[in-house]
């Protein structure tokens, strides 16, 4: 597998070894060895799947309590994916990275507990597969502004995306529960 750095430390872009012929394409997604050789040494406790139509932006959730480190994937379509830091103590405090992620590429993305994450569908639909390394808690679970100022994400918009009631009513990053 090959590990990419993104722009905030401790956010992988990963490329499996994919094998090819004329039946299809084989490769591991998971593999706790090789992840640990990557430096993802957490357990997983979790796998989420979801699917989405084009247009529709799911995020930036994180959990407050019980933060959720995320192995991210598409098996279907292409995302844009996001994280953001939302730990007060980093140097990086605020920022984000962003990705396509697709069926095609094969890409996966590491983001680690304390970062919000959220993705934007660019396909006319999108299959998002991923892992978690605690269990979700909606006690705990909470929502960035997807369109904070502040935040300035890039996001490869066409016309507005469509949002749940919770990803519309996010908190701005100056009014938000953050990590210390």
């Amino acid at each position: 597998m090959k590990v990419i750095e993104t722009s905030l430390p401790g956010v992988l872009l990963l490329e499996p070894r994919v094998f090819g012929d004329a039946r299809g394409f084989f490769m591991e997604s998971y593999n706790k060895r090789t992840m640990a050789e990557a430096g993802i040494t957490e357990d997983f406790v979790q796998d989420n799947h979801s699917r989405s139509s084009k247009g529709v932006l799911r995020g930036l959730h994180y959990q407050i309590l019980q933060p959720q480190g995320k192995l991210v994937r598409v098996v279907a379509g292409e995302v844009y994916d996001v994280a953001v830091d939302m730990r007060r103590s980093s140097p990086h405090f605020g920022r984000w990275t962003g990705m396509r992620l697709s069926a095609e590429n094969k890409l996966m993305a590491w983001i680690p507990p304390g970062f919000a994450h959220g993705f934007y569908v660019v396909s006319e639909y999108a299959e998002f597969f991923y892992k978690t390394t605690n269990y979700f808690a909606p006690e705990h679970d909470r929502c960035l502004l997807w369109n904070d100022p502040t935040l300035a994400i890039d996001w490869p918009l066409e016309g507005e995306p469509i949002l749940s009631e919770k990803d519309r009513n996010g908190k701005l990053l100056g009014k938000a529960e953050t990590y210390a």
